[in-house]
């Protein structure tokens, strides 16, 4: 076992003898950084706060999911909880440990949100929740400290890339007609996606040890599943629904989320049970798996889940009066 490992676990073993009193409070601070969680967050930001910070932060979690993707297939690296049996797994994960997404997440997309907000209240506030969930990541037992960090530093990355260049770019596409810039959207999705393919290529002939499996199991009866490319065509379906979306409301006039509370609520509301029917209520009827077709109908249900949070759900808010077009 390599030293950076073996000091990892020596790390995590102290972190967790502070007592299991923790465990409650870091499952909260785990969740602050999950995607299950910003994707709750993000229609909520976009319908009923700001639809640009809404796309920021859509932007920021597409950005953040893919490049975990695809760095986390690179480095090929284990959890602690599947290194030492003397490490607990207090929460379960099928994917490679480095770098952290729930790190990774929380530094782009609670410092977009500061940014926005743009008080330096926000920024400590933002600081304070970014090193809570990576601590909560090591507490649980499913991250090194150096997972942590490498997650800091990209989701840093992310960050400085949409305040340094989203005005630009935005500017730039707005003077592309709506089907060059769905286009586009649709190109990049498929870049995606084929990044993704050579990623998991890479670990041909990668076996797992068994070891790793083992101690898995104690957590979860779950196997990991590093290399499954669920994750990259659910990032890449969505990033195309999400922006084709915006560039067909933007050419009927654009959307607001301006207005009294009580239509903010109703229009969360609202919106939510759509993206439920398409996340969830297809997700039970369609297959799933590795298959080529698995794999196309997942992008097209994540394909009409972005859509429907960027267009589908404003055009409904427009129909019941809930919303004003931005003219």
């Amino acid at each position: 076992m390599g030293s950076l490992i073996q000091n990892g676990i020596d790390w995590i073993l102290a972190i967790q003898a502070l007592g299991g009193w923790l465990e409650a409070p870091m499952q909260f601070f785990t969740f602050l950084g999950s995607q299950d969680f910003f994707f709750l967050v993000l229609p909520f930001i976009y319908w009923s706060v700001d639809a640009g910070l809404g796309m920021r932060v859509a932007f920021a979690l597409i950005a953040n999911v893919s490049l975990n993707f695809y760095f986390k297939l690179w480095f090929a690296g284990p959890r602690p909880y599947w290194v030492s049996a003397e490490v607990q797994g207090l929460t379960a994960e099928t994917s490679f440990g480095v770098p952290s997404g729930h790190a990774e997440n929380a530094v782009a997309v609670w410092g977009t949100i500061a940014a926005w907000i743009g008080k330096r209240s926000a920024w400590i506030l933002a600081i304070a929740l970014v090193f809570l969930i990576g601590f909560s990541r090591l507490y649980l037992g499913v991250h090194f400290v150096h997972d942590v960090l490498a997650g800091w530093a990209l989701g840093a990355a992310v960050l400085w890339c949409i305040l340094r260049f989203w005005d630009s770019v935005a500017a730039w596409l707005k003077t592309k007609p709506v089907t060059t810039q769905m286009s586009l959207a649709f190109a990049v999705s498929l870049l995606m996606i084929a990044l993704g393919y050579l990623s998991a290529a890479h670990l041909d002939g990668y076996i797992f040890p068994e070891e790793f499996r083992v101690n898995a199991l104690r957590a979860s009866d779950e196997l990991p599943a590093p290399a499954s490319l669920e994750t990259i065509v659910t990032s890449a379906g969505t990033f195309f629904g999400l922006f084709a979306g915006l560039a067909w409301i933007l050419s009927r006039g654009g959307y607001q989320a301006n207005g009294p509370g009580v239509k903010r609520a109703l229009r969360f509301f609202i919106g939510l049970i759509g993206v439920f029917i398409l996340w969830r209520g297809l997700g039970a009827v369609l297959p799933d798996g590795e298959s080529f077709i698995a794999l196309v109908l997942r992008y097209f249900r994540y394909t009409l889940v972005g859509f429907w949070i960027s267009a589908g759900a404003p055009e409904l808010f427009f129909r019941f009066k809930l919303a004003d077009p931005k003219i």
